[in-house]
C-alpha cells in the first residue's frame, strides 16, 4: 500500500508519468493508510486492493495524457438510487437506444476516444481486459460485469481517490470519515472531463450514467451537469440493504477477517441509510425538473410505462428495440438474508424512516 510504490507501478504500465493535479493525493494517502490499519486485509485482499489503487491511478494518467475538448455535454441522465432498486436494469435499457450511451467498463479502465466496436475483438488492451472480468462470473447472479458492458460511473469518480466503493469492499472507517467531509465538485470536473474523451468520437449521443454514491453527491453533480435528469428509484431498503450486503460479501469474499458478517451488515447499514437522509436533504434544495422518481415494482410489473416516462422528460419516446428489450425481463437471481450480516428488518426500516 506504499503510495510512491503504487504511482512507480501505474507510470511502469503506462509508460506515462502526469497524473495532472495532486488534489486526489490527500485521499489517496488516506485510504492507503485505511488499508493499513483497520481494514484486516488477507494477502489476497491485500493483492486485489493494491491493485484497486493502481488501476485508478493507470486511468488518471491515461486521461491525463490526452487532448480533451471543453465539448458541451447536453441533459445528461443519472440514475441512482439505493444500490439494489433497479438502477443497473433501468440504466442499461436506457443505454441499449442507439441515440444514447454508457460507460463501457474496459473505457474506464484506460480512458480514449471510444474506437468502433467493430475494433474491440482486436485490440489487445481490451482483450485482456475481457478476459479478467470473465473471471468475476461468481457475482452473476447478483450483478453481471463484462468487458464490454455499461457500468456504474464511480469508476471514473476513483480517480479522485472519492468513492463510495471503497467503502463497499473493505472496513475502512478512516476512509469513510474523511470523505464525508468532502467536496465531490473536483471529482465531478474530472468525471466530466472523462466523459468528453471517451465520448468524443460519439458527440451527438446522449450520456446515461448509473451509480448509487451519487446520492451522496448531488450538489456537486448539478454543479457540473446543471441541466442533468435525475432518476431516482425506490425500493423498500429492507429488501435493498439485505441485497446489497449480500453482493458486497460475494464480491469481497476472502479479502479480509472482518469485513463480513455482522461488520459488513453494520458498516453497509450506516453507509446507505446516511446517503439516502442526505440526498432527501440536498434534493429539497434543488428544483424539482430536475427528478424523476421510479418504483422498483412499477418497472419490474411494466418496464415499457417507465421508459416512457424518461424518454418524456427528455422530449421524446423509446425506440421500438428498447421496447422489445424491456419486455424480455431481466435474468439472474440472487437469495440473500439480512440474518446473515446480524440485521433485522425493524433496525433497517428504522434507519430510513423520516
Amino acid at each position: 500500500m506504499n503510495v510512491d510504490r503504487l504511482h512507480e507501478s501505474a507510470m511502469r504500465l503506462t509508460g506515462l508519468s502526469d497524473f495532472g493535479d495532486t488534489d486526489y493525493l490527500a485521499g489517496l494517502h488516506v485510504l492507503a493508510k485505511s488499508y493499513v490499519d483497520e481494514a484486516a486485509l488477507t494477502p489476497l485482499g491485500e493483492k486485489v486492493q493494491r491493485a484497486f489503487l493502481r488501476s485508478a491511478l493507470v486511468a488518471r494518467l491515461f486521461t491525463e495524457a490526452a487532448a480533451v475538448e471543453d465539448a458541451p455535454i447536453t441533459r445528461p441522465v443519472f440514475v441512482t438510487g439505493l444500490p439494489r432498486t433497479g438502477t443497473t436494469a433501468l440504466h442499461r435499457l436506457l443505454c441499449a437506444d442507439p441515440a444514447h450511451q454508457g460507460l463501457e467498463v474496459w473505457l474506464t479502465d484506460v480512458p480514449q476516444p471510444r474506437p468502433p466496436v467493430s475494433t474491440w475483438a482486436s485490440n489487445p488492451v481490451y482483450v485482456a481486459l475481457e478476459q479478467a472480468y470473465a473471471q468475476r462470473s461468481d457475482l452473476a447472479g447478483a450483478h453481471r460485469i463484462a468487458a464490454d458492458q455499461v457500468e456504474e460511473c464511480w469508476y471514473l469518480l476513483r480517480q479522485s481517490m472519492m468513492s463510495i466503493s471503497f467503502e463497499c469492499l473493505a472496513h475502512i472507517p478512516s476512509y469513510s470519515d474523511w470523505l464525508a467531509a468532502q467536496d465531490w465538485t473536483p471529482a465531478y470536473r474530472r468525471h466530466r472531463r472523462n466523459l468528453q474523451l471517451i465520448g468524443s468520437n460519439d458527440p451527438g449521443r446522449r450520456w446515461i450514467l448509473k451509480n448509487p454514491s451519487h446520492m451522496f453527491a448531488l450538489d456537486a453533480l448539478l454543479a457540473v451537469y446543471p441541466d442533468a435528469l435525475i432518476v431516482q428509484t425506490h425500493r423498500d431498503p429492507v429488501t435493498a440493504i439485505a441485497s446489497v450486503c449480500s453482493l458486497n460479501a460475494q464480491a469481497s469474499r476472502g479479502w479480509s477477517t472482518v469485513f463480513e458478517g455482522a461488520l459488513l451488515g453494520r458498516s453497509q447499514l450506516d453507509l446507505w441509510a446516511r446517503g439516502y437522509h442526505r440526498f432527501a436533504a440536498d434534493r429539497a434544495k434543488h428544483d424539482p425538473a430536475h427528478f424523476l422518481d421510479v418504483h422498483y415494482d412499477d418497472f419490474i410489473r411494466d418496464p415499457v410505462h417507465v421508459l416512457e416516462q424518461v424518454y418524456d422528460r427528455l422530449g421524446s419516446t423509446p425506440p421500438a428495440s428498447v421496447l422489445e428489450l424491456a419486455q424480455r425481463g431481466t435474468p439472474g437471481s440472487h437469495r440473500y438474508d439480512l440474518a446473515d450480516f446480524g440485521l433485522t428488518a425493524s433496525e433497517v426500516a428504522a434507519r430510513f424512516d423520516g
